[in-house]
């Protein structure tokens, strides 16, 4: 059984879960060690038990505590080597064996999964999103995105569960109390996709059989679930996709209800 869960999803702090039978793996520890051992413990999981730990980018809401977490527990770490150099407080902590480098849009394995890193538009050093597969199952993670493109759309089609970003309300962020500048980058090309950005996403993959989704990567001071559901959900109505589409909005406080893929 192939499972998704995402624990923790926000600027806050990001870590999602990934496993099969045989393998668990991370996907970026931007949250304590606690609350990820804990999240870990509420769906049968034990931190003990993970097998890899694979980032997204550098930024702190991604790798908050991947050093110590990879150090107390033996961890693998994979990332692109400009990731690694960008992140130095986290490198020095990770055993040098333990420091798995790949390269951006060339696959590798952790078990019987099979991964695919693929450039991403983010204001970080080599950001990534990942297709992750197992047998002919594929889930897609694709959060910290400033704009969206035909060839990320390519990535990310035929998923069987795909978590998508979904940052900000733009009229919210209008008036938020950010500077200028900060405002600029979050709406910029290298920033965040707004919920706008993600609804047409969402009603271009669909035709591609895409019909499991969660929203994302909430920003706690220019979005909020409800809205970020009804704007998504607003695009998907007004382009008359017929289509029976699950979709969900991750938690930055609690883990997701667990996405079983078969």
């Amino acid at each position: 059984m192939f499972k998704f869960c995402n624990l923790y999803s926000g600027s806050s702090g990001n870590c999602s879960f990934v496993g099969t039978d045989n393998i668990n793996i991370l996907i970026d520890c931007g949250e304590s060690q606690k609350k990820i051992s804990d999240a870990l413990e509420s769906i049968g999981k034990s931190i003990n038990k993970i097998d890899a730990i694979i980032v997204t980018h550098e930024h702190s809401d991604h790798v908050k505590n991947l050093g110590a977490i990879s150090k107390k527990y033996n961890i693998p770490v994979y990332a692109n080597e400009k990731t690694f150099e960008n992140m130095p407080e986290q490198t020095s902590l990770i055993d040098e064996k333990n420091k798995k480098i790949f390269n951006t849009d060339d696959h590798f394995e952790i078990g019987d999964l099979k991964i695919y890193p693929f450039h991403i538009p983010h204001d970080a050093a080599e950001p990534c999103g990942y297709n992750i597969y197992n047998d002919d199952k594929k889930i897609s993670i694709a959060t910290d995105i400033g704009h969206m493109d035909n060839n990320i759309l390519k990535k990310l089609e035929e998923s069987q569960f795909l978590l998508l970003e979904s940052n900000y309300e733009p009229e919210i962020l209008k008036y938020a109390k950010y500077p200028y500048y900060l405002k600029q980058r979050i709406a910029g090309p290298n920033g965040h996709l707004s919920n706008q950005e993600a609804g047409l996403t969402i009603t271009k993959l669909v035709y591609s059989g895409v019909n499991n989704i969660m929203l994302g990567h909430l920003s706690k001071q220019t979005n909020f679930p409800e809205l970020a559901y009804k704007t998504v959900m607003e695009e998907i109505i007004k382009s008359k996709i017929n289509s029976e589409l699950s979709l969900n909005v991750a938690s930055r406080l609690k883990p997701s209800k667990v996405i079983e893929v078969s």
